[in-house]
């Protein structure tokens, strides 16, 4: 994409919501598209970037000003960026608008706690129930959902493929990727 225009897709959502999937799939569409975009995956981050924080509301809002830095970063300079982590507080979510302003588009990648819990393969939410993982969003710890986020993608209600799309749609609606051929994500 010649003279890219740089923006952060910011993915919030609960654990299994979907953020990761439909990242990837975005992110596929608009690599095919010639775009040189970024992702910060929130567990990736969390290993390398912040690496030794843990989950209490401090150390949450920590990895997240550092995803703000890098994306910011990124993005005023020209580079797509598309972050998926849970972000559950509405504040911090907010101070990233502020640091980005236009270039901040806050998709909330919706689900139940219920659903969430069906898609774990992991165990978490199993063990967040029981009580063996403290500070678990959702269960233990507070999720606050966005207030007016400009994209709002229910995973219960459309296949990943489906939201990509409608991501995909919004992003050629604002202009800030050309538009594709129809057989693209979700066609």
């Amino acid at each position: 994409m010649a003279n890219e225009q740089g923006f952060t897709l910011w993915f919030t959502g609960l654990s299994g919501a979907g953020k990761t999937t439909i990242s990837k799939l975005v992110a596929e569409e608009l690599r095919r598209r010639g775009s040189k975009l970024e992702i910060l995956d929130g567990d990736v981050v969390r290993e390398n970037l912040s690496k030794g924080l843990g989950f209490s509301k401090e150390d949450r809002d920590t990895n997240i000003r550092r995803i703000v830095f890098v994306a910011d970063l990124l993005s005023r300079n020209g580079v797509p960026v598309i972050t998926a982590a849970i972000s559950p507080y509405r504040e911090i979510r907010d101070e990233a608008r502020r640091v980005m302003r236009d270039r901040f588009i806050e998709v909330y990648v919706k689900a139940s706690v219920e659903v969430c819990a069906e898609r774990d393969v992991k165990g978490l939410y199993e063990k967040a129930f029981k009580g063996e993982i403290k500070e678990f969003t959702g269960v233990s710890d507070p999720y606050e959902p966005p207030l007016s986020p400009e994209l709002v993608l229910e995973t219960e209600k459309q296949s990943p493929e489906q939201s990509a799309g409608k991501l995909i749609a919004y992003l050629e609606e604002r202009e800030l990727i050309g538009a594709g051929e129809a057989a693209g994500v979700g066609g």
